[in-house]
């Protein structure tokens, strides 16, 4: 009989520490649950955020929070006819955001689609920066203006084929030949993706932005636009000033330096130098 009760005593203190710890795995993923609800959200609102930031976008954003401080008065203060007008025309705003905000909303899906929401860093590509950057410098000596397109994840198919196609090896007389004076294709931009040149003559979008410098012309003015919609970083040379320029994400970095044009662009394609290859192959070996 003692035997028994022994037996039935260990036993209900083996269901004991079971349900014991079946409750504080419970009590931990409740408490777990919150905190990741919370993490989740402030990771995609941040991430929404890097991709609409120095873009018109933002100024959406700065709108919205105005209207809805407006509204929070309003609703506080009982103030009745401030809160019908709002409410009537909250769909018709709706609307309208939809509409003036069309290009941003598209990056922001296309983004999306492509898994650069989530992502930090572009994967390596093999393009041939300091060949590029050698036939920009001749460019920018000889004052003629150049517009050199990037393409990283998002394509780029309908601009492509509002120019012409090559797919053509990537060479510094080329490049030059194109952009010459008087030639058919030099008012265009140049595509390149990978270690080729897709198309030339081609045409891209105008930036909206209404804060971009008047003195900018055409070729700026799509470079930004380009890389207000997509992931390109494009490589611009003025035909006015000589300056050497790049943009990617919305912003111009203007006038650069040949040695800081080459840090920027291997940086923004995450390209790494020859001597930091060396340096890793010497690691490797050791």
């Amino acid at each position: 009989m003692a035997i028994r009760v022994t037996i039935q005593a260990a036993a209900y203190g083996r269901k004991n520490r079971k349900l014991d710890l079946i409750t504080g795995i419970d009590k931990f993923l409740s408490f777990l649950r919150p905190l990741a609800d919370i993490l989740i959200i402030a990771f995609l609102i941040y991430q929404v955020y890097r991709i609409l930031l120095h873009t018109k976008a933002i100024q959406l954003i700065k709108g919205s929070v105005i209207i809805a401080m407006i509204y929070a008065m309003a609703y506080f203060l009982r103030l009745e006819a401030l809160l019908w007008i709002m409410n009537k025309l909250g769909t018709v705003l709706i609307v309208i955001i939809a509409i003036v905000f069309q290009p941003e909303i598209r990056n922001l899906f296309t983004r999306f689609g492509q898994g650069r929401l989530f992502a930090f860093s572009s994967a390596s590509r093999p393009f041939e920066i300091d060949t590029i950057l050698n036939a920009a410098e001749i460019l920018s000596t000889m004052r003629r203006g150049c517009l050199i397109v990037f393409v990283r994840q998002i394509g780029l198919k309908n601009i492509i084929e509002s120019g012409t196609r090559l797919n053509a090896d990537i060479s510094s007389s080329l490049i030059l030949t194109i952009f010459g004076k008087d030639t058919p294709l030099h008012d265009g931009a140049l595509i390149i993706q990978g270690s080729r040149i897709t198309a030339a003559g081609c045409f891209l979008p105008l930036s909206e932005q209404l804060d971009i410098k008047r003195s900018f012309g055409t070729r700026h003015r799509a470079a930004i636009g380009l890389s207000e919609t997509t992931d390109s970083v494009i490589l611009v040379v003025s035909e006015e000033t000589a300056a050497i320029s790049i943009a990617s994400d919305g912003i111009l970095y203007y006038d650069l330096e040949k040695e800081e044009a080459r840090r920027t662009l291997k940086k923004m394609l995450s390209l790494k130098d020859s001597s930091e290859k060396e340096k890793e192959e010497v690691e490797i070996e050791d």
